[in-house]
């Protein structure tokens, strides 16, 4: 009777003890607070950055920042007249479209610019070949290079892809690009144009219209353009050489590919040439934030962490360089380290005249 009352009393205690113990642990430990709400940002993007934007380490990022992020895409020119309901920034990729947009009574509350991509041209390597037999393509060392004063003699002259040194060509010479009057990498294209008819300076509003028939007929060559460099580059990898054998593009395409889908790198690397405009143009992508929600995301794309990630995921060169490395980081052949022959956009008023002529 003794010893149960004693075990008795010993569980008693153990009991109490826990009860305690529980309670000193509840009083100590803080309690945990429900995960604060992300706050939703969006707008339109261009569609060569919706491989970042649609990357789980940019979410990450974005939410440890208390975003989360969504875009619509759309083309640099077409997003300053789209409907901006609801919009939180809007992301095009060079100031002309800023200021395009700010013709049309688009105001940011801030902005800058966050990313730069050079314009180059992609090809096949049997066009490579070809155009190097009449001067219009050089390869130096491990780079491809495209004379632009030489391609354009050849399109205002209408030679044929056979003239120019590639048999297998259909038709006329002409490089393809996005529709200029509403996507930025075709917008660039048609500046080059303007620029190399101009002695290779940038073009002047006397210029341009001095020019503008001669740069219509060249976007004529093209027939159907796509609105989105994205839509345009994959168009480029998809359908080959037959159907298109020249594009413009933006360098971190090939760089983005390269990291992101290996596989279907693979399957091209052998037959995609990466050519350097002589002149090319820098692509300055630039981030309109509308409201705070937008001058956060901003503020987001500035750090270094994104900036890092921009460059080694995605290929867009940073804004000072800060955290990049080689281009040889990517394994493309003829990515060049250091971009040269590089020649500034028209000024603002002679972009913008170039780009109503286009509209004609």
């Amino acid at each position: 009777m003794r010893r149960n009352r004693i075990i008795g009393l010993v569980a008693l205690i153990v009991v109490v003890a826990v009860i305690c113990g529980f309670a000193v642990w509840r009083t100590t430990t803080p309690e945990s607070k429900p995960a604060e709400p992300k706050q939703s940002v969006t707008g339109y993007l261009g569609g060569e950055k919706t491989g970042l934007f649609d990357d789980p380490e940019f979410a990450k990022l974005a939410s440890d920042a208390g975003l989360k992020v969504d875009y619509r895409k759309a083309g640099s020119l077409d997003m300053m007249t789209a409907d901006r309901t609801g919009m939180d920034y809007l992301f095009p990729s060079s100031r002309t479209a800023v200021e395009y947009g700010a013709g049309k009574g688009v105001k940011a509350t801030r902005q800058d610019i966050v990313f730069n991509s050079p314009i180059v041209v992609y090809t096949h390597k049997p066009v490579a070949e070809g155009l190097a037999k009449s001067g219009i393509m050089t390869h130096d060392g491990n780079v491809w290079r495209l004379d632009m004063a030489k391609a354009v003699a050849a399109m205002k002259a209408g030679r044929s892809w056979a003239d120019v040194g590639y048999a297998g060509g259909y038709g006329v010479f002409h490089i393809e690009s996005t529709d200029p009057v509403k996507s930025n990498s075709g917008n660039e294209y048609a500046a080059l144009l303007a620029n190399t008819m101009n002695g290779g300076q940038p073009a002047t509003r006397a210029t341009v219209k001095r020019d503008a028939p001669v740069i219509r007929g060249i976007f004529e060559k093209s027939g159907w353009m796509e609105t989105s460099s994205e839509d345009s580059f994959n168009q480029f990898l998809t359908l080959g050489v037959g159907s298109k054998p020249m594009m413009v593009g933006y360098e971190s395409q090939i760089l983005d590919l390269a990291v992101n889908n290996p596989d279907a790198y693979a399957q091209v690397k052998d037959d995609l040439v990466i050519a350097y405009p002589t002149p090319t143009v820098w692509s300055t992508h630039t981030l309109m934030a509308l409201d705070a929600r937008g001058e956060k995301l901003l503020s987001l794309l500035e750090s270094k962490p994104v900036q890092k990630l921009a460059w080694e995921r995605h290929g867009f060169r940073s804004v000072d360089f800060s955290g990049t490395d080689s281009v040889k980081r990517f394994g493309v052949p003829g990515a060049e380290e250091t971009v040269r022959n590089v020649v500034e956009l028209p000024p603002n008023d002679a972009m913008q005249d170039l780009i109503a002529v286009l509209r004609q």
